[in-house]
C-alpha cells in the first residue's frame, strides 16, 4: 500500500549549510583545493574527489566525530522534520556524500528515525571509506548512487513526492520529483535545462510555504 507523500532533501549545501568536504579541506587537507579545481573541470569523477577527501586525514574516530560535529546545519530543518511527521508525511536524506557522517549527526542530534539513501561509509585509516556496490540497483559510475533512480523508486511507495537540493547532482532527481524546490547553484542549472521547480533558500521557506498549503 502507497504511503500519502514523503519530503526527500540533499544533505550537502541543503540541510547543512557547507559541504563536509570543504571542511575537511579546509582543516586538514589544503591540497584538496587543487583537487577541487581538476574536479570540477571534469578531470575527477564526483565519487573520486570525495574518496580522496574523505581518506585524507589522519583523525581517531572520536577526532573524526568532533570535526563532523562541526558541520553547520540549516537550523529550520529541525522543526520542519517534526512538522512533517506529525502531518503523517516521512522525511528522508538522499545524499551523494557518504552515510557516515549523516547518521553521526542524527545520533549527535538525537534525531528520530530518519531513512538515509547515500554511499556507505566507515572510519577506516583515520578517514572516511566509501564502499560502493556496483550490483546496487542505485550505482551511478560518477555519483556512487543515482539520485534519480531513488527518486523513482519512492515514488512506487508514497503518492507524492517531494525534494529539495543545492547543486548539480540534485538536477537529476528533479526530473522526477513531483515537486521540486531548489537553491543556489541548483536554480541556474535548472533554468539552463527548462526543469520546472520552486525557490526556496532555507528550510523556513519551505515549511511555510507548505504550512500555508496544507502539508504541515
Amino acid at each position: 500500500m502507497t504511503k500519502k507523500w514523503a519530503f526527500v532533501s540533499d544533505f550537502d549545501g541543503t540541510i547543512s549549510k557547507k559541504d563536509f568536504y570543504w571542511i575537511v579541506i579546509e582543516s586538514y587537507y589544503p591540497e584538496g583545493e587543487e583537487l577541487y579545481k581538476q574536479w570540477k573541470n571534469g578531470e575527477m569523477k564526483d565519487i573520486e574527489f570525495l574518496s580522496t577527501v574523505f581518506q585524507a586525514t589522519e583523525l581517531s574516530v572520536e577526532e573524526l566525530n568532533a570535526l563532523i560535529h562541526k558541520i553547520p546545519l540549516d537550523e529550520g530543518v529541525f522543526p520542519f522534520i517534526d512538522a512533517v511527521k506529525q502531518a503523517g508525511g516521512d522525511f528522508i536524506i538522499l545524499s551523494a556524500g557518504t552515510d557516515y557522517y549523516i547518521h553521526e549527526l542524527i545520533r549527535y542530534y538525537d534525531l528520530p528515525t530518519i531513512p538515509v539513501f547515500s554511499n556507505r561509509g566507515s572510519y577506516e585509516n583515520g578517514g572516511i571509506q566509501i564502499y560502493l556496490d556496483h550490483s546496487d540497483p542505485f550505482y551511478s559510475e560518477r555519483y556512487g548512487i543515482d539520485k534519480k533512480t531513488v527518486i523513482e523508486a519512492l515514488q512506487k511507495d508514497y503518492e507524492f513526492v517531494f525534494y529539495y537540493g543545492d547543486s548539480e547532482p540534485d538536477s537529476h532527481p528533479a526530473r522526477s520529483a513531483d515537486r521540486m524546490f531548489a537553491k543556489d547553484k541548483l536554480v541556474s542549472i535548472l533554468d539552463e535545462q527548462n526543469v520546472g521547480y520552486e525557490q526556496a533558500e532555507t528550510f523556513a521557506d519551505v515549511h511555510e510555504r507548505l504550512k500555508s498549503e496544507g502539508w504541515v
